[in-house]
């Protein structure tokens, strides 16, 4: 048996009418929930890197992006 990637973290958009179905399906297919924003339809969590297709495959999912950090270097 393989092992998971490190977990990345994520922001999804789903169907905001489908919005609790859709996070359940996400938790099932490995995303831990880290916040949720019910009402825009967004979410943010942390994944294996490897299961990131699983979650863009979930129905309901409109779109996977990875988090990006941007750090200012001190002047």
């Amino acid at each position: 048996m393989s092992e998971s990637s490190e977990p990345v973290g994520v922001i999804l958009a789903v169907d905001v009418s489908r919005f609790a179905e859709v996070v359940e399906a996400l938790r099932r297919a490995g995303l831990t929930v880290t916040s949720e924003q019910p009402t825009v339809g967004t979410l943010s969590g942390t994944v294996a890197e490897d299961r990131i297709a699983a979650l863009a495959a979930v129905d309901g999912v409109l779109a996977v992006d990875r988090e990006r950090v941007n750090r200012i270097s001190p002047q």
